[in-house]
């Protein structure tokens, strides 16, 4: 049988095709002849994607041998439609990469039991809290777009939320972990404030400042978070229904009373008004022309038009807020579908870590953070599809961004970490080979 490492490294072989074949696209379209540079920078993406491999055979011998692969071939097709856009950016994204294969190295290292951070649960949720907070610090924060996003370190620049995610969704799990029996007890649920209080208060300081921070991206991250535990932990659909309303009730709210809430939604509805399609609603425009050029089979690698002739961007934040309707456009909808359906294994990867835990706190750990992962690439897909209004979060994976890949790295050496764990106490009741 097959071993479960072995599955993972013959998996990464798709990846450096992947990247080489797309570079060396992108390059026959800017020059008639192609050299060896694609080559390279396949080879090199693979040389890293291996170590990383052989760092998962010592430390995770059991662990899923599918999440790392399919994390790495997101990345790989993102730093490809970053390359097309801007060289540097590559450059930059790549380096990127290597940071968050170090974050995820250091994790699994440090943390060998991840049934540790149950007991760090409280000051876990304060330091997530705090992070969400210091975009709006004087002289570390800026507002970009109308949000809070991102604080400015020095030379370093980063998006505290990003983080803060993870952060939230370990103490959820714990409190979860904990409550779970009170919170199911009897056919209707009796919620008391003792047991369901500390709940409300973290969730309901992270939903304030997210709108105080006006990152309704992450706000909606957090929420449908928060429900996933929420049902996972005790299979209760009225305290979802519960949650729903009390979302319907609050969006309906802010869109009503605050101004930049009320804005997005207007732009929402009606991108193509008069005033709006050549200000507010540009982005949003620009988005649904540019998937609407790329049909079912996209114009090809490097393409697609980006740039006016005397400057300025038809497709504004193509390598950020929206990559994929340049993916769209370059590729068409079959090639977006393909990536889309990349992004649901690796949830259900996820998914099925959470299933073959034995301990409340780890199925909760895993669920929580595969369904952080589904909600985001549903709120970035969605804004862009204008399925939602479209808010500034980035395609896990895909889209250019320091914070967002090595929080990403950090989420998945956590899937990891959990998977070991699980597998590893399954296959030795089945006497089977991982």
């Amino acid at each position: 049988m097959v071993s479960a490492r072995l599955r993972e490294l013959v998996l990464l072989v798709p990846v450096g095709l992947l990247i080489t074949a797309g570079f060396a696209a992108v390059l026959l379209s800017r020059t008639a002849e192609i050299n060896d540079l694609s080559l390279t920078y396949g080879g090199i993406f693979l040389g890293l994607c291996v170590v990383a491999h052989f760092f998962i055979r010592a430390r995770l011998p059991d662990a899923d041998p599918y999440l790392f692969p399919l994390a790495a071939l997101l990345a790989a097709f993102g730093l490809v439609m970053i390359y097309r856009i801007d060289e540097e950016l590559a450059r930059q994204q790549a380096q990127w990469f290597f940071i968050g294969l170090v974050f995820f190295c250091a994790t699994v290292l440090v943390l060998r039991d991840h049934r540790s951070l149950e007991r760090l649960r409280y000051t876990i949720a304060a330091a997530s809290i705090v992070l969400l907070f210091l975009p709006r610090v004087p002289g570390i924060g800026g507002q970009v777009n109308g949000a809070y996003l991102a604080i400015n370190l020095g030379p370093v620049s980063f998006q505290p939320a990003e983080f803060a995610k993870i952060g939230i969704i370990i103490f959820l799990a714990s409190y979860l972990a904990e409550t779970r029996d009170v919170l199911v007890r009897g056919r209707v649920p009796r919620l008391s404030l003792k047991h369901f209080g500390p709940l409300l208060v973290i969730w309901g300081a992270a939903m304030l400042l997210l709108v105080f921070i006006r990152d309704l991206g992450s706000s909606l991250m957090f929420f449908g978070g928060f429900l996933a535990l929420l049902y996972v932990a005790t299979s209760r659909l009225s305290l979802i229904a519960a949650g729903a309303g009390m979302f319907a009730a609050g969006a309906f709210f802010f869109a009503r009373t605050v101004g930049h809430v009320q804005d997005r939604v207007s732009i929402w509805l009606d991108p193509f008004q008069p005033k709006v399609v050549e200000d507010e609603g540009y982005q949003i425009a620009q988005s649904l022309f540019a998937q609407a050029d790329g049909g079912l089979f996209g114009t090809g690698f490097g393409r697609a038009l980006l740039d006016l002739p005397g400057g300025g961007k038809i497709l504004p934040a193509a390598d950020t807020d929206l990559i994929y309707a340049l993916i769209v456009n370059e590729v068409g909808l079959f090639g977006a579908t393909a990536v889309l359906l990349v992004c649901l294994l690796f949830a259900a990867r996820g998914f099925r870590v959470a299933m073959l835990a034995r301990d409340g706190f780890s199925k909760l750990l895993a669920a929580g953070l595969t369904a952080v992962f589904a909600m985001q690439v549903f709120v970035i897909v969605g804004g862009v599809t204008r399925v939602i209004p479209l808010t500034g979060v980035t395609l896990p994976f895909v889209s250019y961004g320091g914070s967002s890949i090595v929080a990403n790295m950090v989420l998945l050496a956590l899937l990891l970490i959990v998977s070991q764990d699980a597998r590893r106490d399954t296959f030795a009741r089945r006497g089977g080979v991982a």
